[in-house]
């Protein structure tokens, strides 16, 4: 990802009229940017204050994950997922968002460890985005940070072709269950006692 489609990325949101904008359409804006492209997205939205974009995106989450699965090991854009729309001043923003944020990640991202990018070594991609896109669907206080930037490093390593970028969202993701999973075994024990405590 350079700087170029850094800069196509704005001039389309600056060419942006007041129509909703599908996510099929802003994904052909990146081009030959790769399958990542489709999780960065799916993925930016969460990170920004727009109300229900965190529940949009998380079903078209569960449903990237569900065709990962089912197309192993390519990576494609769901049509029911490219159908699902953007307002024109979220678009903008998703496009500002984007734009920055292949200039940034491009300073420190580079093609490494490429074995990990391969798409015949990335079985563990659509259960891990699943778990993630629930997790996001929640509702639980800043819940999308913690998973949007697991899926974020993640469709940047793939962009970018960056395996150490892919193993660290993998890991926070990977992390993250592990942790929710804790929490749940420890509620659901602790859960008998409190009813109890509260009858008594």
């Amino acid at each position: 990802m350079n700087q170029m489609q850094a800069q196509r990325l704005r001039a389309a949101a600056d060419t942006l009229e007041d129509q909703p904008m599908r996510l099929q359409q802003l994904f052909r804006l990146h081009g030959r940017g790769g399958p990542g492209a489709l999780l960065v997205v799916l993925t930016v939205p969460c990170l920004l204050p727009l109300p229900g974009a965190g529940t949009l995106m998380s079903m078209g989450l569960a449903a990237l994950a569900w065709m990962i699965w089912r197309y192993f090991p390519r990576l494609v854009m769901p049509r029911r997922v490219g159908r699902l729309q953007l307002s024109a001043p979220m678009a903008r923003r998703a496009l500002h968002t984007l734009a920055w944020l292949y200039e940034q990640a491009a300073r420190v991202m580079r093609a490494r460890l490429r074995w990990w990018v391969q798409p015949g070594h990335r079985v563990w991609l659509a259960p891990l985005v699943a778990a993630m896109a629930l997790v996001i669907f929640l509702p639980i206080p800043f819940g999308n940070v913690v998973p949007a930037v697991a899926l974020l490093l993640i469709g940047l390593g793939l962009v970018f072709e960056d395996g150490l970028a892919l193993l660290a969202g993998a890991a926070l993701g990977f992390l993250l269950v592990i942790t929710l999973a804790v929490l749940a075994v420890s509620g659901a024990q602790w859960l008998p006692q409190v009813w109890a405590a509260w009858q008594a």
